[in-house]
């Protein structure tokens, strides 16, 4: 059965459906009915809510819960996941499995509560020190949002990377009809032997990021960056629309995603041949879907809620084979389906 919810509330419904049982948080727009959802219904199956003094708070409690072997979550949004990054790097460099939800607003700075990308480096790249690396999810609708929550904990748990999910303004604010996923019975989710539960009958685990030795912690971070690379194998996600005869192709992720699927629908009815491609994961990213359909495509059209940052990845992908302009807004300013296409038009001479 359908029901009617904000992005923000399926987020959180998705989260305690997939056994998350402790949240942790302090307070930002534009993601407060998240919060306020787990405030509500999260004790209600027996798990924590609390709201911490800080955001720095808030992720060092996600580390002790996830070391603890529960399934946790936080969200925030973009300069919140800021103050967060250095606990993030941390979750990574101890191989803790958290999701971590950011509700993207413009920035840089203390910016606006208008929705935006410019985030996507911080996330795919690491905002945090060190090498390492997130899973990165980008929801395009309400539906996918509570999807992809689902997925991210699965993920999160076997692989032992944090994951996050990398949402906006738009999304979490918007109400969809929406079929909430069957909650996860606890004996599905899989046993933890490396997590803080006691050591009574057998040798102490330890979660941490730490270690003098350069030459042990390289190997640490080697046997790491292997399980990067089975992501890389086994994990990359994207979508494509209307592609068989596309002469343009648009690139866009999340609610510019579907902002960019009008567009594809216009420019047919107008006799454009544009197609479009919708990267699901942002780490791992789609390089080579991308880059085999440079071979074929001679434009690629990247569409941003900012500067130009998956711009970098989609061009890394093409290595030149195709034309690769972008087109972009700034400050939290949401472009039309009708100037999207002006722009198409451009490069498609129409």
């Amino acid at each position: 059965m359908k029901v009617l919810m904000r992005g923000n509330e399926a987020i959180a419904e998705a989260a305690i459906r997939a056994g998350c049982r402790c949240y942790f948080c302090y307070p930002i727009t534009p993601q407060g009915e998240l919060v306020e959802h787990m405030a509500r219904h999260l004790p209600r199956h027996g798990g924590v809510f609390l709201q911490a003094e800080s955001e720095v708070a808030a992720i060092n409690m996600v580390y002790g819960a996830a070391a603890a072997g529960v399934r946790t979550m936080t969200s925030s949004s973009s300069p919140g996941i800021s103050l967060k990054m250095e606990g993030i790097s941390y979750l990574a460099g101890a191989r803790l499995p958290a999701v971590i939800v950011n509700v993207m607003r413009a920035g840089p700075g203390l910016g606006n509560i208008a929705p935006a990308q410019g985030d996507y480096f911080q996330a795919t790249k690491g905002g945090g020190h060190g090498d390492y690396r997130l899973l990165v999810l980008a929801p395009s609708t309400v539906q996918e949002a509570a999807e992809l929550v689902m997925l991210a904990f699965d993920l999160s748990d076997r692989y032992r990377v944090p994951a996050m999910i990398l949402a906006d303004g738009m999304l979490g604010q918007m109400m969809e009809p929406v079929e909430l996923p069957e909650p996860i019975p606890p004996e599905r989710i899989p046993p933890k032997p490396w997590a803080l539960t006691g050591a009574k009958g057998r040798d102490p685990n330890v979660a941490s990021s730490f270690d003098l030795d350069p030459y042990r912690f390289r190997e640490i971070l080697r046997t790491l960056w292997d399980v990067y690379r089975e992501i890389e194998r086994n994990e990359v996600r994207w979508e494509e629309y209307e592609m068989e005869d596309a002469e343009l192709v648009l690139v866009a992720y999340g609610t510019m995603g579907r902002i960019c699927r009008t567009v594809v629908r216009r420019a047919r009815k107008e006799g454009l041949r544009v197609g479009l491609f919708r990267p699901i994961t942002l780490w791992p990213f789609p390089y080579e879907p991308l880059r085999e359909l440079s071979l074929r495509v001679p434009v690629l059209l990247t569409v941003e809620l900012s500067a130009g940052q998956m711009w970098e990845d989609v061009r890394l992908s093409v290595e030149g084979r195709a034309k690769t302009p972008f087109y972009g807004e700034l400050g939290g300013v949401v472009p039309t389906p009708d100037e999207i296409l002006s722009e198409v038009k451009k490069h498609v001479g129409g």
